[in-house]
């Protein structure tokens, strides 16, 4: 008998992790969950977070409770996160400004993302639009370039600021043009793009929420789109592949990240929750209008993508000798 109890004990300590993970996974959550958006409220990721946190949390049957933590380039709501308890409570929704290109500029960070968060899916997608004044009188990126030439050094840009994604953005098209032009940052998009719609500001990167109303209003014109295909947003406006500068690409993304040391199987939940609310027909309307595309990825499939995007991010940042103190 005692030989039988031991091994009876033995499996029984053996069986007890894998039970204890079972319930946590099936109790997850007990309690509302903060995702927290490292921007202002009113952009495009404060967008996002309040569209998914709506339905993902009714799935879930708990509430996820949006909190903005702008400042510092994003970076004092990213390492917030970093920090945080690895107890799915607290996620993030991050981007390519403080995941891939923030620990390529900035020469010091608070955070690591690589070794402090861990990727849950990506969200949507959506391309930046370069946009111009059409008082400048030109409709293709090919004219633009040849004004620009032509008033060497009389043209600026408007960025959300140095080492930003749009400032990059910027410099890779300003090299690969061959043109030269003022950086000015900004405290955000939107002021960016007033000015620019002004006649203050030449040229702006802008996501398609920022710049879509005055494309549509004829305030401001839109002559090319950096994503590989023409988005669905803007269907007439060619890539800068089409306009002549194929290395000038990039995607801009959002997608949901939780602390490193998460349990798995609580960061399966949230995948499986997350990428089902992004199929709702619901969501993809309130993205669409929001003129973004749903994804909903693997946790693989996104952490592939961050590979290649940081590695994009870095390969621009050291063209255009863009570092940040």
């Amino acid at each position: 008998m005692t030989s039988i109890r031991r091994r009876t004990a033995l499996l029984a300590a053996l069986a007890a992790p894998f039970a204890a993970r079972n319930a946590r996974a099936a109790d997850y959550p007990t309690r509302p969950i903060r995702l927290i958006v490292p921007y202002a409220p009113g952009g495009g990721a404060d967008a996002v977070a309040r569209i998914i946190a709506k339905l993902a949390g009714d799935s879930m049957g708990q509430s996820i409770v949006v909190e903005n933590k702008g400042g510092a380039g994003s970076i004092v709501g990213t390492d917030l996160v970093a920090k945080s308890s690895p107890d799915g409570y607290t996620l993030l929704l991050g981007q390519s400004g403080p995941i891939s290109i923030n620990p390529v500029v900035y020469k010091s960070l608070p955070y690591d993302p690589a070794k402090e968060l861990t990727p849950v899916t990506m969200t949507n997608s959506y391309p930046y639009v370069l946009v111009i004044n059409p008082k400048l009188g030109v409709t293709t990126l090919k004219d633009f370039v040849a004004l620009a030439k032509a008033q060497a050094g009389a043209f600026n840009y408007g960025t959300t600021g140095v080492g930003a994604a749009n400032h990059l953005m910027s410099e890779l098209f300003c090299a690969k043009a061959g043109v030269r032009m003022t950086h000015i940052p900004y405290r955000g998009t939107a002021l960016a793009v007033a000015d620019c719609v002004s006649g203050q500001v030449t040229m702006v990167f802008g996501d398609p929420v920022s710049v879509l109303p005055h494309i549509n209003a004829g305030t401001l014109r839109a002559i090319a789109v950096s994503s590989p295909k023409r988005s669905p947003v803007t269907p007439t406006v060619p890539t800068m592949a089409e306009s002549g500068y194929p290395d000038v690409e990039a995607v801009a993304w959002h997608g949901i990240f939780v602390p490193a040391r998460t349990p798995q199987d609580i960061v399966d939940k949230l995948n499986v929750e997350i990428v089902k609310a992004l199929a709702n027909p619901e969501i993809k309307d309130l993205l669409s209008k929001q003129a973004m595309s749903p994804v909903g990825s693997t946790q693989a499939e996104f952490a592939a993508f961050l590979k290649k995007d940081i590695a994009t991010w870095k390969d621009v940042a050291a063209l255009a000798k863009v570092s940040v103190e």
